[in-house]
């Protein structure tokens, strides 16, 4: 028997499951997060594999989702300095790399920066002459600044992309192997700017990657497991060790995405909104055929503005260590939960565990909603938990509300160890459904994960066809999907949009397409 292992490090715990062949959860472990994420994993997977009686051996897959690169760049530590070359000259001079960056994060991340000749028009026809000899000339400058992470980005690379390759060949030449170098075109889509944005953020938190992948396996060697290791992308499936190295960016909220993964697997359901209730946000999205809805607007990660594919979210400050505010003699009008929460630590503040702190655990725990520590700890006045109990429900009601995108009740799935604060029925909800294992469905939707391969690119239709055209982006994602760590017998196309676009001469068109299959000797 061969089994995976699932794992997702959140804001307040780190929950791991094994799973066997036939995807059943054959041991499960939460544990509070640490200072230092790697003790805190070898922790939580020391524990399930005990509980599993599993020899370690037999585990031949792992899974990660960690925040570790969203931490990074919100916080602005561990961050490299990148060079950065845009190649559009003379056309994209009037917007410079990172100008709509915040200025503590720009201080962080720009390094040597230049604006050269290249790049291409909608349709691929040339906007100026490549020019290697200065492209060498910046490499040279860079690498004398001590840069060893580089970001390319040329004006419509996903259509056209060989300036991008040719400039990273020369780079390579003058600094060497061993550094970074990001092409937008593997990154982002349509949109130079927040594709620029997301190839920098890529090649910044570069060496964040790399240490997290270092201690992801060193912790599971000490273990004795030998599995082959992924990383949990943002748009529900995986990516192997090393394709998370050459874009660890796309890691960035891939924590809620394993959650709308999980519960639609531990539910059955294909279809559904999905509510994530952690201890201190929850979360709330929306499950499409079995993956995340993606969101339909550039989504901004520490005050950047990008456009690669994120999940549709809303996120607000209610979790099971949300800290509640009232006052004394008031009416509840003075009553505020969160954003503010205890965290892991609500076991040590939360009333009910003799702490001095009123959670929203506390507010479950005397409505009899959950069974957690000491009841009688808790002595508040009855109208501040019915009301604590009905601003947190409202609020959560408030999201579905906003995140359905047609009228009438739908069905939603919660999932999340704070799932305990809200009750089986909502407003606007069909039905409210608690599957197995709720608790730990973010580690679930990890381990159960595909491999998949985006392709979103413009093409003009005047000398193809669109059935020609279409193709080529069918073959162009599967082959993402393999070089991902898909087995290519597998490997299927989940995913087609296409849309015209009239205010391009040439009958232009943007078509993006996702294939995805199941992991590779799995």
């Amino acid at each position: 028997m061969r089994y995976r292992l699932g794992i997702d490090v959140g804001g307040t715990n780190t929950d791991a499951v094994i799973m066997d062949e036939n995807r059943r959860v054959v041991a499960k472990a939460k544990t509070a997060v640490t200072d230092d994420v790697i003790t805190g994993i070898t922790r939580v997977v020391s524990q399930v594999v005990q509980e599993s009686g599993v020899d370690p051996a037999q585990i031949t897959h792992a899974m990660l989702g960690t925040t570790q690169v969203t931490n990074a760049i919100i916080e602005r530590r561990g961050l490299l300095p990148v060079g950065i070359l845009r190649l559009g000259s003379p056309a994209t001079h009037a917007i410079r790399p990172l100008a709509a960056w915040p200025e503590d994060l720009r201080r962080v991340v720009e390094g040597p920066t230049a604006i050269l000749p290249g790049g291409v028009e909608y349709d691929g026809r040339p906007i100026s002459e490549f020019d290697e000899e200065a492209v060498r000339r910046f490499a040279e400058k860079a690498v004398e600044a001590g840069i060893r992470a580089f970001a390319v980005t040329s004006v419509f690379s996903p259509v056209r992309n060989d300036d991008e390759r040719r400039a990273a060949e020369i780079i390579a030449a003058v600094a060497g192997d061993d550094v970074t170098i990001s092409l937008s075109y593997e990154i982002g889509s349509v949109g130079l700017l927040e594709r620029e944005n997301a190839t920098v953020l890529n090649a910044a938190v570069s060496e964040v990657a790399k240490r997290v992948a270092r201690a992801f396996a060193d912790a599971l060697a000490g273990l004795g497991i030998r599995a082959e290791l992924f990383l949990s992308q943002n748009d529900g499936t995986l990516m192997s060790l090393d394709y998370a190295l050459r874009y660890p960016i796309l890691t960035v909220a891939c924590g809620p995405t394993n959650s709308i993964r999980g519960a639609g697997f531990l539910s059955g359901r294909e279809d559904a909104v999905v509510i994530d209730v952690g201890g201190t946000s929850t979360d709330v999205g929306v499950l499409v055929g079995g993956f995340p809805r993606e969101s339909a607007v550039a989504v901004e990660i520490g005050g950047v503005r990008t456009n690669f594919r994120m999940p549709d979210l809303i996120s607000i400050g209610l979790g099971g260590g949300s800290i509640v505010r009232w006052q004394e003699g008031g009416a509840g009008g003075g009553l505020r939960i969160g954003p503010d929460s205890v965290g892991s630590k609500v076991v040590e503040r939360a009333l009910c565990f003799g702490g001095d702190v009123l959670t929203m655990t506390d507010v479950a725990v005397a409505r009899g909603m959950a069974d957690l520590g000491d009841r009688s700890l808790i002595r508040v006045p009855d109208a501040v938990i019915e009301q604590a109990h009905r601003r947190a429900v409202a609020m959560v009601e408030e999201a579905v509300d906003r995140i359905k995108t047609r009228a009438g009740d739908v069905p939603a799935i919660l999932v999340g160890g704070g799932s305990i604060l809200l009750p089986d029925r909502l407003e606007g909800v069909s039905v409210v459904e608690r599957p197995p294992h709720y608790e730990v469905a973010n580690a679930v939707g990890a381990a159960i994960a595909q491999v998949s391969g985006t392709v979103d690119r413009i093409f003009s239709l005047e000398n193809r066809t669109r059935e020609q055209v279409l193709e080529e982006a069918k073959e162009a994602a599967c082959a993402e999907a393999v070089q991902a760590g898909a087995d290519p017998d597998t490997v299927g196309v989940i995913e087609v949009e296409e849309v015209p676009l009239a205010y391009l001469p040439g009958n232009a068109v943007r078509i993006k397409v996702k294939a995805a299959g199941q992991l590779r000797n799995a």
